[in-house]
């Protein structure tokens, strides 16, 4: 295995996280969650979909080596669809600040558990799109799915809070 080959497995593998012995899904969810406040949120919407673009092309092409050399179909270890879905989900939200609270950290495992209820009940089109694209751009699409119906229900929630209690959170 080349040194190329390693590093894409390491990307694919949102390493340490993909290599979770027990659900290396969210484990990779969770590494994404912890990621977002240095590597997504502080940057303005067209920077972050920007992001998740380049995110979602590289990880597809990673997706499609690492199956390769791994020599099966989507396997478990590949977690960089996570990191798409789970930074779609919070792709309103703003950034953290020197008014941010603790509420503001916990408020992050909203879109957490939407994307992970989602990325595990798959409902439609998450479970159908992961046949609609071959390879690794299967294996991103179903989450990019999961992680807009997470978007969907952090923004309801997030707006409920902002709505029933102004200056509850600062994001």
């Amino acid at each position: 295995m080349t040194s190329f080959d390693k590093a894409v497995l390491h990307f694919a593998r949102l390493d340490p996280s993909g290599l979770s012995p027990k659900a290396p899904g969210t484990a990779g969810s969770f590494f994404s969650v912890l990621l977002a406040p240095f590597l997504f949120l502080p940057f303005s919407l067209p920077v972050r979909i920007a992001i998740l673009v380049a995110v979602f092309v590289l990880g597809a092409l990673a997706a499609t080596r690492a199956e390769v050399l791994l020599g099966r179909k989507d396997p478990g270890c590949i977690v960089i669809d996570e990191l798409v879905g789970q930074w779609l989900a919070m792709l309103f939200l703003g950034s953290f600040s020197d008014a941010s609270t603790w509420r503001d950290a916990a408020f992050l495992l909203i879109p957490f558990v939407f994307f992970r209820i989602f990325d595990i009940w798959k409902p439609w089109p998450v479970h159908a799109s992961e046949s609609w694209l071959p390879d690794g751009w299967g294996i991103m699409i179903d989450d990019v799915f999961a992680g807009l119906w997470a978007l969907l229900c952090t923004v309801l929630v997030h707006w409920a809070l902002n709505s029933f209690c102004p200056g509850l959170l600062s994001l």
